[in-house]
């Protein structure tokens, strides 16, 4: 049982944070909280599905479900994202092609704010940007004039971008439209570097096919306008639209069925899980918003690896293997963004349940590790070290969720410094 009911003077005598090399401003026992979209829905006549919502023990790292868990979601919620400032929560629903903003509440609860649709259909992924004035979610296929879908499982055709402005209440203002590839599956916004203070960029990674019929993967790279939110193609990108509006992507090279993607803190270096060759693959993001590959990659992972993400330090990348139910750790070279395998997890071969499809680190001691269990509906809780990035489970995991958790985001409650600043 979690002990965020007992006296906040108790912290203290109970843990230094000194021992884990950060300090947390917040005096209580819940260290944040983890939401987790669930697509099954949550009654019998509805197709709506839910939010998993749970407070973070700061101890041990256990998840206890908040009062009003479940919270009512879309039909089939399948990405989730939370505003830098950790007061608004955004659920992107799949099959009725909308996206939800939530206000996060003191105490963690989520009250319903708006929903409003996508300017395509069938969204796969969503990011917000460093500055929080802009959500992106992408879109497995455009809409035309008309609002109608251009394209069909059937016959594939190009997806999009939608851009929403963020509100100063943190809902989500009229949108606009970036097309892009075939088949766009994730999307990570940067933070300007500090070599290009004046321009954010946004990486979408793309499912394509071949002249041939073959699948290939392509990493597409945009230039963020900070005051309006438009994309624009960096060096090395091109999206040309051909006679029937159907768009044409090419970029970077993304493996052959890239599933997800990650950026360091720093903004410095992207990585992206392919599905097919089982491996990930490293990028160097240059000041135009280019990137190149890091030459030491690819790398290997477990079987099909579908989620990515890395620690608030920029130490340590962790992947999430669906068939194997394993994670794949390695370090990160501060120098080059190489990486290097960590030692063996432990707590056993099975180092997650069944399928995991998704990663989320609480970003407040950035110790705790939590993957989503699509297939068991549980989430795996597991402790990572600071100096070495090596796992172990969290007691009392896996802990239940509601049915076929698709992922994850963690806010932490109340200021912490555990992110790092770009060198």
């Amino acid at each position: 049982m979690m002990l965020n009911k007992m006296g906040r003077a108790a912290l203290a005598s109970a843990v230094s944070l000194s021992m884990l090399g950060v300090t947390a401003c917040s005096r209580d026992y819940v260290l944040g909280y983890l939401y987790v979209p669930t697509a099954r829905p949550l009654s019998a006549g509805s197709p709506n599905g839910g939010i998993s919502a749970y407070a973070i023990d700061y101890q041990a790292g256990g998840l206890e479900p908040l009062s009003d868990s479940p919270i009512p979601a879309g039909d089939n919620p399948v990405a989730i994202a939370a505003s830098p400032n950790n007061l608004a929560l955004y659920v992107v629903n799949q099959n009725d092609s909308t996206v939800m903003t939530y206000q996060i509440g003191t105490d963690g609860k989520l009250y319903n704010k708006q929903t409003i649709n996508v300017t395509g259909s069938t969204p796969t992924a969503i990011a917000v940007d460093a500055q929080a004035k802009f959500v992106y979610v992408t879109n497995k296929y455009q809409l035309d004039d008309n609002g109608k879908q251009l394209y069909s499982p059937a016959s594939p055709g190009p997806g999009s971008v939608t851009i929403f402005p963020i509100n100063s209440d943190n809902t989500l203002g009229t949108p606009s439209t970036q097309k892009v590839g075939n088949n766009p599956v994730g999307i990570v916004a940067s933070k300007p570097q500090i070599n290009a203070p004046a321009a954010g960029f946004v990486y979408v990674i793309d499912q394509e096919t071949l002249a041939n019929g073959s699948p290939t993967g392509v990493l597409l790279g945009f230039s963020e306008n900070l005051t309006t939110g438009a994309l624009t193609p960096v060096p090395g990108t091109t999206i040309t639209t051909q006679s029937g509006s159907k768009t044409v992507a090419t970029g970077f090279g993304a493996g052959t069925t890239p599933a997800a993607i990650a950026e360091d803190p720093s903004a410095r270096f992207i990585y992206v899980t392919d599905q097919s060759s089982n491996q990930l693959y490293g990028y160097v993001t240059q000041s135009n918003g280019a990137v190149t590959p890091i030459p030491t990659g690819p790398y290997e992972t477990g079987i099909f690896p579908q989620g990515v993400t890395i620690d608030p330090r920029g130490k340590f990348v962790y992947i999430a293997n669906a068939t194997s139910s394993t994670v794949t750790p390695y370090a990160i070279s501060q120098a080059n963004g190489s990486l290097t395998p960590i030692a063996s997890i432990s707590g056993g071969s099975s180092v997650t349940d069944t399928n995991p499809t998704c990663i989320a680190i609480d970003p407040a001691l950035g110790v705790y590790l939590y993957t989503t269990n699509s297939l068991a509906a549980d989430i795996t809780g597991l402790q990572l070290s600071a100096n070495d990035g090596s796992l172990k489970q969290i007691q009392n995991t896996p802990f239940p969720s509601g049915a076929l958790p698709q992922c994850a985001v963690a806010v932490s409650n109340g200021s912490h410094a555990t992110q790092v600043i770009n060198p």
